[in-house]
């Protein structure tokens, strides 16, 4: 998380909100006054919302429309200005930053048209190469309309796939792209981001 919120202080981000449930108070602690000229404030989930849920629960503390939502454990270095410009390029309802991998077996797939709309997602594959979900999204404060009416649902399989033909696109980026759900690509992100 330090090297995620120092690297949108790099881009310019100074309005930042922390979903926050497990173990909160230790974030929460530790991140208030952490990061000089950046204004963090927290989202808190007294049970578990999901990722969609967590960005529903955190709507009254969003400011900017469109806004940028980042998962917290992925990291990808794309330039947050021309990803931005893609989105209003596209006069976008939602974007996701993807990425090409060699091997997409630890991630569902996504498949774009020649206009870079998302088409489809694929659950896991067996293998090959694909387009994956980096972990940023450029999101219209418009999709807060369209979620779902339960307080707990998950942003890749609840609500993403709702969003197909409506103006959804994906912004191919060819910044490695760096995820540390598992404790082999923990270890893996450590040797290359400077921890």
């Amino acid at each position: 998380m330090d090297i995620l919120i120092g690297y949108l202080k790099n881009q310019g981000i100074r309005n930042i909100v922390l979903c926050t449930g497990y173990k909160a108070d230790i974030l929460e602690n530790h991140y208030a006054g952490h990061f000089p000229g950046v204004d963090i404030v927290f989202s808190r989930e007294e049970t578990p919302l999901g990722t969609g849920g967590a960005i529903k629960n955190a709507q009254p503390l969003v400011k900017g429309n469109p806004f940028f939502v980042f998962n917290g454990d992925s990291f990808c270095a794309l330039d947050l200005e021309e990803f931005l410009d893609y989105f209003l390029k596209k006069n976008a309802q939602a974007c996701l930053a993807v990425s090409k991998t060699d091997d997409s077996r630890d991630f569902g797939g996504i498949t774009l048209n020649d206009h870079q709309e998302i088409v489809s997602f694929k659950e896991k594959q067996v293998g090959g190469p694909s387009y994956v979900n980096a972990g940023i999204y450029c999101l219209s404060s418009e999709v807060f309309k369209l979620m779902p009416q339960e307080d707990r649902f998950s942003l890749e399989t609840n609500f993403f796939p709702t969003l197909l033909g409506k103006q959804f696109f994906g912004f191919i980026t060819d910044k490695p792209f760096y995820d540390i759900g598992t404790p082999e690509r923990y270890q893996k992100a450590q040797s290359v981001l400077k921890f």
